[in-house]
């Protein structure tokens, strides 16, 4: 479980297709500050999506390795990674820390694409493209991960939605780095997901019958 509040902007430092593209993958990636107290097993959200460590300083220090299946492939934008892009990483929640964020499963439901970017004097408004399928979970001023970092809704449609970056958002996350086109994993709240499924399967009892 994650916060959605990211911890350090890591590097990637390799990825392989050991059984060729679109099967699994093995990413490489740098960041000295999550591996600081990493072991085998842990979690680590990268660009949003709940990745297992595997090995630690295999590609020198402070990096670490994590293996990428096929669902991961499918779901996110992680098989386009390249050397040397920046990502966004941050430990699973302690159960003693604050949840500054909202609750993060790290299951991206989806791609987007940042389709408009209005910058402000502090700040850039953000227009996210997506699928129905995504935009149907989210709600004015409800919680949304983009890339791994915890956003409130400003706006939704049937397939976009807007977000407001702050300074430090700018700052602190690859948020500040992206352009028009360029793609971002998405997770919604996972309570509107759990909320539609019960609401489908309810029992809703004929006039005059018993419930």
């Amino acid at each position: 479980m994650f916060t959605g509040i990211v911890e350090e902007v890591g590097e990637v430092v390799g990825i392989e297709f050991p059984d060729g593209p679109e099967t699994d993958a093995v990413l490489t990636l740098r960041g000295p500050l999550v591996t600081s107290d990493a072991k085998h097993g842990d979690s680590i959200a990268v660009d949003g999506v709940c990745l297992t460590v595997t090995s630690l300083g295999s590609a020198g220090p402070g990096t670490f390795a994590a293996d990428v299946m096929p669902e991961s492939l499918r779901r996110t934008a992680l098989e386009k990674l390249v050397p040397g892009r920046r990502v966004n990483l941050e430990r699973a929640l302690r159960a003693d820390a604050r949840l500054g964020g909202h609750v993060v499963q790290g299951h991206v439901d989806g791609v987007g694409t940042i389709r408009e970017r209005v910058p402000g004097p502090r700040w850039d408004e953000v227009t996210v493209a997506t699928s129905p399928d995504v935009a149907r979970y989210l709600a004015e001023k409800g919680s949304v991960t983009v890339s791994g970092v915890s956003l409130t809704v400003t706006w939704v449609s049937d397939d976009a939605f807007g977000v407001s970056l702050i300074p430090t958002t700018l700052a602190d996350t690859t948020l500040g780095l992206l352009g028009e086109l360029d793609l971002v994993n998405l997770e919604v709240d996972v309570l509107s997901k759990y909320v539609e499924r019960h609401l489908r399967h309810l029992q809703v009892p004929a006039a005059g019958g018993r419930a």
